[in-house]
């Protein structure tokens, strides 16, 4: 569920009126709904209830400051995967006990800067970054929580660009090397063990692969604590996959992982740890675009609008689908016809659908990409010298520009030229 709908013909975010934003902001632009993230973290925590658990946001599916705010005031940590996000996650108001630091290339500078800003614990993906952890940590003085995170060898069936648990994926230690793993973490000084990580993808509409993971989980955690580590939180990544089609079925709901987790891992009396991205932001943005032209060509026609794909680079990048349609909502009887909707950009990879059914559209016209909140302005680009389009947060019938679009001349600011330049 979303709050974008269509009232007296004419799509709103919440109680705003999208042609109102646009008016205002100049298209395109991001435009997310409070009421929206809001609503998915209450689901997902109430998904969870009954078990001792904490939810830590996902930063990289959107790190809008105020997409944090809302989120950290709900009581949301923050999984981290760079010096940048645990920055941001910080000036949003987190605590360094509500940050999880995952990901497989963590810096001695970055290990430097959470140690001394504080963090819950690091999800180890790899001896070598245990070995250099330890080090850190002891010449600060430190003790390093971590987790490692395993490899359960698991297909979770989604794209293979966002697969992450597979033997061949860089993620993660072989579940056959845990037990080696674990040993030397406990033998390193600066290093505690407090428990096992395990992610396995992203998008993914089956719970089947979460039931497989969880289930090797259980009986490796049972091993170690026999092994005599304290194995006390699981953190079990996120992925949960979101509904980009609205004619499809939909994906799981939060209550039906919930209920497989408590199935394989809840008799373990571990704190469950979980890291959804996707699942909060994604249908609670939406990116909104401006027609330019409507192009006859051979055999087929052209919608050109005034988004590209350095605004949004999921189509070009996954070929995926975003549901995409008119601001003005169609009047009754007007049948859909197939058009190649592209943007502007040099490349042929600008093509955001082929031969998607769409009413009559014209210059001028206005239309929305929906489940864009989630990695849509984060992995936007400047392209083509394109400015980075503007991200916009509604509540209830109030707007902000909660980022502007930079200016050609601030573009252009940011170049330095070596001093032989200089005239």
């Amino acid at each position: 569920m979303d709050h974008f709908i269509y009232k007296n013909g004419v799509l709103h975010a919440e109680d705003v009126s999208v042609n109102e934003i646009a008016a205002k902001v100049g298209t395109p632009f991001y435009v997310y709904s409070t009421a929206t993230l809001t609503r998915h973290f209450t689901v997902f925590d109430q998904a969870l209830e009954g078990l001792d658990h904490k939810i830590f946001y996902a930063m990289k599916a959107n790190d809008n400051m105020a997409v944090l705010r809302i989120l950290a005031a709900m009581g949301a940590g923050m999984d981290v995967v760079s010096g940048g996000e645990y920055a941001k996650a910080r000036a949003a108001g987190v605590p360094g006990d509500m940050i999880v630091f995952s990901g497989v290339g963590k810096t001695e500078a970055e290990m430097r800067q959470v140690l001394e800003g504080g963090i819950r614990q690091f999800n180890v993906e790899s001896e070598p970054e245990l070995r250099r952890l330890s080090r850190v940590a002891t010449g600060m003085g430190k003790v390093a929580n971590i987790t490692l995170r395993v490899n359960p060898d698991v297909d979770a069936k989604t794209h293979a660009k966002i697969a992450t648990g597979r033997s061949e994926d860089k993620f993660g230690i072989p579940m056959s090397q845990a037990r080696a793993a674990y040993s030397e973490a406990a033998s390193l000084p600066g290093i505690e063990v407090v428990g096992i990580d395990v992610h396995i993808g992203s998008q993914l509409i089956d719970l089947a692969p979460y039931r497989q993971a969880f289930t090797k989980l259980a009986e490796l955690t049972e091993t170690l604590r026999a092994d005599g580590h304290d194995i006390r939180r699981l953190d079990l990544g996120g992925g949960l996959g979101i509904p980009y089609q609205r004619s499809n079925e939909a994906p799981p709901l939060p209550v039906e992982y919930g209920q497989v987790i408590r199935e394989t891992v809840g008799h373990l009396g571990c704190e469950i740890e979980i890291e959804p991205g996707r699942l909060i932001a994604g249908n609670a943005g939406i990116m909104v675009s401006e027609v330019i032209y409507l192009k006859h060509g051979e055999g087929r026609n052209f919608l050109i609008i005034d988004a590209a794909m350095n605004d949004l680079v999921r189509p070009a990048m996954y070929e995926a689908h975003h549901d995409i349609v008119p601001v003005v909502e169609p009047r009754i009887g007007v049948d859909p016809e197939p058009i190649d909707i592209v943007g502007p950009v040099c490349e042929s990879g600008d093509t955001f659908a082929k031969q998607r059914p769409m009413p009559p559209l014209d210059s001028g016209d206005l239309v929305a990409f929906r489940s864009a909140g989630a990695y849509g302005a984060v992995m936007a680009s400047e392209y083509n010298a394109r400015p980075l389009i503007p991200e916009v947060l509604v509540k209830g019938d109030q707007f902000a520009v909660v980022r502007p679009r930079p200016t050609y001349e601030e573009m252009i600011s940011r170049d330095t030229l070596p001093s032989w330049m200089e005239s």
